[in-house]
């Protein structure tokens, strides 16, 4: 035989054991595939892991493999790894066989939520809009991701969208509502939060958001139940509390309003929680109303503790301070109102008047009109009538509250008005009080005349 035609037997033969090598190949290749997707059907986390890096080893490019190493590792509760195979199949970008692109990028877009990757899970999802552009729920996903990053002209847009392929999905009118109102649009924002609750009556979210529109335009009776609904969102309760007691609180309802904030603070897990702080903001207003001001401290160190810089803490601590060295100061700001209104008329009589009307005040001050007491060199002289005004606040007094006695000085015929404060008086004051007929006393002198006093 010549040596050409043994060349050629070779040659021949080769091709033939490389073209049945292929062949063999494109025929078990599906069938491990698709035994492959078996095992991951059953849940068979771990023969599945297995079978998938034995093919992997052999074609690190079979996207297939990566696509079903990673759903084994899903159910393997290995999400990190699950993710780090996804990806390994975006960057091959072969989709075919038991690969669907739709099913893998709704796969990823989820992962690349749970680890907080939003920018990567956005691209999926509008990759998503494009394979199948009538899919509400791909429209509804990025909307949320376009609020949660502030983008609400977006938001609106993707929701609106969603509404239009889905016109019943609850939350999509939710989070259109939640947008509205966050726009000071309160008449959208009730059409869509009470179109999700038609939709979705136990919605404890959108009964959460109809409060809140509520209260702002001062229905608390419709507020509070919404709220009350809210309550029974395990997610919502503590919010809901300190709503509906912010409510109570607008109504002036103090003792209604002390029993949801205490349940608020209660039931929280975590002191340095924004509504935490806010519940024990409100609850101490509330105590400081109702006169039981050691209460109201105690609120106020614990909200310093955790944030010194919220609202007013600082300034209603420090205003308070005396409270805890000066027993006189502590009944004078925290006595009850009949108790207040009779050292008012003493500390009247420690300054040489006569009362002659004392009376309480809308807001607890107390107003008491005198006249100095007689004495034999001026018993025939006319006493002109001295106007007093006591105060007992957490906040200096400022040129207003001076402002509005001015009539009543003029009606009485007083020639002096006495403003007392366990507080200060503000600059304004202090210049508005100096060419007119007053007689401003602050703590400092309050305190003296206390003592003088002798209660």
């Amino acid at each position: 035989m010549s040596p050409i035609l043994i060349l050629i037997i070779i040659i021949l033969g080769g091709s033939v054991g490389v073209a049945v090598f292929f062949l063999l190949r494109s025929i078990l290749a599906p069938k491990r595939i698709s035994a492959l997707a078996d095992l991951v059907k059953a849940g068979k986390a771990q023969a599945a892991i297995k079978a998938a890096k034995t093919l992997l080893a052999k074609d690190p490019r079979n996207a297939e493999a990566h696509y079903f190493l990673g759903l084994a590792y899903l159910t393997d509760n290995k999400a990190e790894l699950a993710l780090m195979e996804l990806k390994s199949v975006n960057q091959i970008g072969v989709f075919q066989g038991y690969l669907v692109e739709k099913e893998y990028r709704k796969r990823i877009a989820d992962l690349y939520l749970r680890f907080g990757q939003d920018e990567e899970a956005l691209k999926e999802y509008l990759l998503l809009i494009k394979l199948d552009p009538n899919v509400g729920d791909y429209y509804f996903r990025a909307a949320t991701i376009f609020e949660e990053r502030n983008k609400g002209d977006q938001a609106h847009k993707f929701y609106k969208k969603t509404l239009e392929l889905d016109p019943n999905n609850a939350d999509a009118h939710l989070r259109l509502g939640m947008l509205f109102f966050r726009a000071n649009r309160p008449v959208e924002a009730r059409q869509e939060l009470e179109i999700a609750l038609r939709l979705a009556p136990e919605n404890y979210h959108a009964f959460f958001f109809l409060g809140r529109l509520l209260k702002e335009s001062h229905d608390y009776g419709g507020a509070l139940n919404a709220f009350e609904k809210a309550v029974k969102d395990p997610e919502l309760k503590v919010k809901a509390l300190v709503e509906r007691g912010s409510c109570f609180l607008a109504q002036k309802n103090y003792e209604r309003a002390i029993i949801e904030l205490e349940r608020a603070v209660k039931l929280s897990t975590d002191d340095a929680d924004k509504d935490v702080l806010f519940a024990r903001y409100f609850l101490a207003h509330c105590y400081e109303k109702t006169r039981n001001i050691d209460k109201a401290i105690t609120e106020w160190e614990k909200i310093y503790s955790k944030k010194p810089t919220f609202k007013d803490v600082a300034e209603k601590l420090s205003a308070y301070q005396d409270l805890r060295m000066d027993d006189r100061i502590k009944d004078y700001v925290t006595s009850s109102k009949q108790k207040y209104m009779e050292i008012c008329q003493k500390i009247t009589a420690a300054m040489g008047f006569s009362v002659q009307s004392c009376e309480e005040l809308p807001g607890g001050a107390v107003r008491i009109v005198s006249i100095e007491n007689e004495s034999e060199k001026w018993r025939n002289v006319k006493k002109m009538p001295k106007l007093m005004l006591f105060f007992r606040t957490s906040s200096n007094l400022d040129e207003p509250v001076l402002r509005e006695v001015l009539d009543e000085i003029r009606r009485l015929g007083a020639n002096k008005c006495y403003m007392l404060t366990n507080t200060a008086f503000t600059r304004a004051a202090q210049t508005f009080a100096e060419t007119r007929p007053y007689e401003l006393i602050a703590k400092d002198q309050l305190q003296d005349l206390l003592k003088k006093a002798n209660f």
